[in-house]
């Protein structure tokens, strides 16, 4: 995984990533993020960018998963 934050430009439907979901306080070292493919990319936000999954959750995109 990347430990740099990608821009909602470099982001495309089905790409695999780790986001923290939208209610949730991005900072919080408590929240589990979720991981899941690309459905919607919204745009960027001061949290990272906003998405929604395919599994319907919307969140802040903190990092693409890399396949090994």
């Amino acid at each position: 995984m990347s430990t740099e934050r990608p821009a909602a430009e470099e982001l495309r439907q089905g790409m695999t990533v780790e986001i923290v979901q939208e209610d949730a306080d991005v900072r919080s070292t408590d929240e589990e993020p979720i991981h899941g493919e690309i459905g919607t990319v919204y745009g960027d936000d001061p949290d990272g960018p906003r998405v929604k999954l395919k599994s319907g959750v919307v969140g802040h995109v903190q990092s693409v998963v890399v396949d090994e």
